[in-house]
């Protein structure tokens, strides 16, 4: 059975951390109907939904990837990048703890899941203002008992490794090369962005369709031309926080 496990809005969205986005105003009752949606979506794509209850006191707790790691063996519960998000990890860890064994990274590191792509056995882990050398130097330490390889990547100019490339199915990586040193990406089927559309690579493969917000068109638009089925949402206002279609579920299967 495929699992999505997502998590309410919290009202104090608009306070959500920021790196490279201006601060905007977000509308949190329209995010709030946005992110329904993409429950909706996720489910209708196949995806036995389990949300979770907003954390009001934590903005970016919608965004259940970064605390996180589910592996086919194990769920990781990642340190974090920054101090103001840690609060959100216990909860996640006990729904998670339903589904895997749960292993706990230790601070003083920074990782967070978005940082992190996994391609069969291989981790790619990015090196950001959010994870660090330490942070990938551990996440080898827990998963390399069970065969798993992490390679550090390095980053430019964007959030998350997740924001600079998406794994999209079928031994394909959907890409921005200006956020990323893709050479040790060299063995999959890369496939670029549109020029204007930067932030196009943060994309979600679930069932037989790759999810994608609806302000992309152009990269959209490439994706059916090679062949993948696109749907697309409006994410308008969970895009203000920095977001993007993977940041709000950890999906695996059980």
């Amino acid at each position: 059975m495929l699992v999505a496990i997502t998590r309410a809005v919290s009202p104090s969205l608009g306070a959500c951390e920021l790196t490279w986005l201006p601060r905007q105003e977000i509308d949190v009752a329209k995010a709030i109907a946005q992110h329904h949606a993409y429950e909706r979506a996720l489910a209708e794509l196949g995806a036995d939904v389990i949300s979770l209850p907003a954390l009001p006191d934590h903005p970016d707790a919608v965004f259940v990837e970064d605390p996180a790691l589910v592996l086919d063996e194990v769920a990781v519960i990642t340190p974090m990048g920054v101090g103001s998000r840690r609060g959100e990890r216990e909860s996640l860890a006990e729904a998670l703890a339903r589904f895997r064994p749960v292993i706990r990274m230790r601070d003083p590191a920074k990782l967070e899941g978005g940082d992190v792509m996994r391609i069969g056995r291989d981790l790619y882990a990015g090196l950001s203002d959010r994870t660090d050398r330490g942070g990938v130097a551990q996440l080898a330490e827990h998963l390399g008992p069970f065969g798993y390889r992490v390679h550090a990547v390095e980053l430019r100019g964007c959030l998350h490794l997740k924001s600079a490339c998406c794994v999209i199915g079928d031994g394909t990586v959907l890409l921005n090369r200006a956020w990323l040193d893709s050479s040790l990406l060299g063995g999959y089927r890369l496939i670029d962005v549109a020029p204007d559309e930067p932030a196009a690579a943060n994309a979600l493969r679930i069932g037989d369709a790759v999810l994608m917000p609806d302000v992309y068109p152009a990269t959209a638009e490439i994706l059916r031309r090679a062949g993948f089925r696109v749907r697309t949402l409006d994410l308008s206002e969970l895009l203000k926080a920095e977001s993007g279609v993977t940041c709000s579920s950890l999906i695996f299967e059980t």
